[in-house]
């Protein structure tokens, strides 16, 4: 199992980043990305903690730590900007906070998240056919979500995803205990969002596939 969407207290997650590492852990799974939420104002404090974190927990405990970013409700114009200089600092995996049908998302903020060529698009709502498209050409991956209200556009999105060829993963987007999904769970996300249980496989080898991107092996 790999989930490459989590929430430390770096933002508005409830858990340092050892022990939400150590409770995927417990549910064995081989990796893990830490991507909290950052604008023009957190990013260069939150960026460098969570690389280090990272890096220490990789060296100490089984679990593959990533360290990531999530660009939350930032203008769409602050995206590209944003994503270059979170690579800068020791992001290996971008993420943008899509446009969920539940929060107000600035509107065009897939749309710039798909042109800055950021690696992960979470819960990206009612996004259009065209910006599946885009996101199959730009290899930019989509999410399918494990989270409350989130979820709500899974099946539009597996649908949109699979007759355009974009790239699907399926993640929690952790912030409590709670909300971290097992290997059951997440199985019946998939197959709730519309694809078959056999397509479970593919999700995680597309997240295999996005971690070697960032320069990690599994």
């Amino acid at each position: 199992m790999i989930d490459l969407h989590t929430h430390s207290l770096f933002s508005d997650g409830e858990l340092i980043p050892s022990e939400l590492v150590r409770r995927f852990e417990a549910l064995e799974y081989r990796a893990v990305a830490i991507t909290d939420h950052v604008d023009c104002s957190t990013f260069d404090f939150v960026v460098p903690r969570i690389a280090q974190a990272a890096k220490e927990l990789t060296e100490s405990q089984p679990v593959m730590v990533v360290p990531g970013v999530e660009l939350t409700h930032v203008p769409p114009m602050s995206i590209g900007d944003l994503c270059r200089k979170a690579r800068d600092l020791g992001a290996r995996l971008v993420v943008v906070h899509g446009e969920t049908i539940v929060e107000p998302v600035p509107p065009g903020t897939n749309r710039a998240a798909l042109e800055a060529g950021v690696d992960l698009l979470a819960h990206p709502g009612l996004i259009t056919p065209e910006e599946v498209s885009m996101a199959a050409e730009k290899g930019v991956f989509l999410e399918i979500s494990g989270r409350k209200g989130h979820s709500l556009t899974n099946g539009h999105v597996a649908k949109l995803a699979k007759e355009f060829g974009a790239r699907l993963v399926i993640d929690s987007d952790t912030h409590s205990p709670g909300d971290i999904m097992g290997e059951t769970l997440a199985r019946k996300v998939a197959m709730g969002a519309g694809l078959p249980p056999a397509f479970f496989d593919e999700l995680m080898s597309n997240a295999r596939l996005l971690i070697k991107r960032a320069g990690y092996r599994l």
